[in-house]
């Protein structure tokens, strides 16, 4: 399939999920011109604040591919990625990244992924959601355990 025809199915299954009680995004996963999956935004149907479109796409990818790094796969998807999404993309190592709808489209409605990309920028402590360390002597253990693990999985 062409890139086109990839980020137009995207689009289609937005609507699709609109139409079906979802959110209005979509998302294809792709490798080569195949689709490896898709996925729509479920978060109000299975009650799951994570079930973004591009988080229900990578999870059924890395599980198609038994695979956790999609790198070789590019990800098209029917709205700018959220910072969830966006650092989602990331750690699965995705390729590229292809959207249509932008964050203000999607503010303009009610979807303000805009305000969570700035607080990202905010010192923890004057967040919105304030942010206060706890116990770090004893949560570096875990920390410690991992850096002296000689057959670690690196990802």
């Amino acid at each position: 399939m062409t890139k086109e025809e990839l980020m137009r199915r995207a689009f289609a299954l937005s609507e699709n999920s609109v139409k079906c009680g979802g959110g209005p995004f979509g998302a294809v996963i792709a490798k080569d011109g195949e689709i490896i999956a898709e996925a729509t935004n479920t978060v109000t149907i299975d009650n799951d604040p994570t079930a973004h479109a591009e988080v229900n796409c990578i999870r059924k990818a890395a599980r198609q591919l038994n695979t956790y790094n999609l790198e070789g796969c590019e990800i098209y998807t029917s709205c700018e990625p959220c910072p969830m999404c966006l650092g989602s993309i990331y750690w699965a190592h995705l390729d590229r990244i292809y959207y249509g709808n932008n964050r203000e489209d999607a503010a303009k409605i009610g979807f303000d992924d805009n305000f969570i990309y700035k607080e990202i920028a905010v010192h923890p402590h004057e967040r919105m959601r304030p942010m206060k360390p706890m116990l770090p002597e004893e949560a570096i253990r875990a920390f410690e355990l991992w850096e002296e693990k000689t057959d670690k999985t690196k990802y």
